[in-house]
């Protein structure tokens, strides 16, 4: 072999190990794709909808009431729920008549939700711990979220990210808003 295939080849190998690295370092650090499961985000998501979800800002500040992240159950692998953040680090939450309250105040803006019928953990105050959210799907009364033992508070480690971007279905393309409405 001349050396002139030999730069060749050793082009091409780097240039193969560069895309698998940046791939790699993109879908640990930055965002990774992942698929809606079940109806108990609906509206606002759908089951079988794709979504880009972002991984690097929750790196530089803390999930926001509202977002929509995404995080692994306690007790499942190769699993991801995804739900809307309700209560924040040091709060109490509790459903009292179908309604969610903070710290002893209604949730504002929390009506299209619709009434909860089944309070689960949040029958009673729940205080969260300096690294816990409590989350809900949107679709209230057909969600496993924070209300039930096998979720609970989620841990700030174990959030992965946000849920940002809609990728599929192409008629509904484009960013999730914060908050539903």
């Amino acid at each position: 072999m001349n050396k002139h295939r030999v730069r060749r080849l050793f082009g091409a190998l780097a240039c193969i190990c560069l895309v698998f690295f940046l791939t790699w370092f993109f879908t640990e650090f930055v965002g990774q794709r992942t698929e809606v499961e079940g109806m108990s985000m609906s509206p606002t998501l759908k089951d079988k909808e794709n979504l880009i979800l972002d991984k690097i800002s929750y790196r530089f500040r803390d999930p926001k009431r509202y977002e929509i992240v995404v995080f692994p159950p306690k007790y499942k692998e190769n699993t991801y729920y995804i739900k809307r953040v309700i209560g924040l680090p040091g709060e109490t939450v509790e459903i009292w008549k179908g309604e969610v309250y903070i710290d002893g105040q209604r949730l504002p803006g929390d009506d299209s939700y619709g009434k909860i019928e089944d309070p689960g953990l949040a029958a009673e105050p729940f205080l969260l711990g300096e690294d816990e959210y409590f989350v809900l799907g949107d679709n209230r009364n057909d969600s496993i979220d924070s209300r039930e033992p096998e979720v609970g508070a989620v841990r700030r480690a174990d959030i992965l990210g946000r849920a940002v971007f809609r990728v599929w279905p192409l008629t509904e393309f484009g960013f999730l808003s914060r908050k539903r409405g």
